[in-house]
């Protein structure tokens, strides 16, 4: 089984095209996306309806969750704040009547997904070894699939050790032993990268490969300014942080 997986899309309808339209050039049996359909970018309903319809599964991120009331506003900074206040004004009852149907986390052949982490499926980022051990301790799976931190990775279970890292474009790891892995974002990456992200997993040959595609950066910022959203959010699209 061929699976593509994509997580953090942020409401930016220009790098989720690219993103299916690169999945539909590979050949999958099927679509996962862990979470943060909506925030920061300036089409969530456009988003929330190409989620719904090529994905198979889908999970719920904390910007998908503070957009519904489920989450304090006064948890998120700024700009995040904003972006969540003028999302919740345009998003519409089929939007928000798919994003309050998903859960953080789920289980699909054998593999875990979490939004965030499996101690803190919402909220922690998996970006330290610390982390990423105490997310493998509490899963038994032998492939767990995070999102939420905006960084493509790779990391290995080797006996007591975990070892691993940021995975660029191009990276591919046979799934001997036990991974953590995060696709990246497709519509904020925050590796350095900013082409959009996402992760062929083949369950069958145990393979996994990370991909990057580039899409109109300046179309989906000249998008947000034209909405008002925070020019912050705008300007780190084409810096990839």
């Amino acid at each position: 089984m061929r699976v593509a997986i994509i997580s953090d899309v942020h409401a930016n309808y220009h790098a989720l095209e690219a993103v299916l339209s690169d999945i539909d050039r590979d050949g999958v049996d099927a679509v996962w996306c862990l979470g943060d359909t909506v925030g920061y970018g300036p089409r969530p309903n456009e988003c929330c309806d190409e989620v719904r319809h090529r994905s198979d599964q889908c999970l719920v991120g904390n910007h998908d969750l503070v957009v519904l009331g489920e989450l304090d506003v006064g948890d998120f900074n700024d700009e995040a704040a904003a972006a969540v206040r003028w999302t919740s004004d345009v998003l519409a009852a089929e939007s928000r009547d798919f994003l309050q149907q998903l859960e953080p986390s789920a289980r699909l052949h054998g593999v875990d997904l979490f939004h965030a982490s499996a101690r803190d499926p919402v909220w922690e980022y998996v970006l330290t070894e610390e982390a990423a051990r105490g997310t493998l301790e509490l899963s038994t799976a032998p492939i767990v699939l995070v999102g939420h931190s905006h960084v493509a990775l790779a990391i290995a279970q080797d006996g007591d050790e975990v070892v691993g890292g940021p995975a660029p474009e191009g990276t591919e790891v046979e799934l001997v032993g036990r991974w953590l892995l995060n696709p990246g974002s497709v519509g904020q990456p925050r590796d350095g990268d900013p082409r959009a992200a996402w992760l062929l997993l083949d369950l069958g040959r145990r393979l996994a490969a990370f991909h990057r595609v580039p899409y109109s950066v300046e179309q989906t910022q000249r998008e947000m300014r034209d909405r008002g959203l925070p020019e912050t959010l705008a300007s780190r699209l084409e810096r990839g942080e």
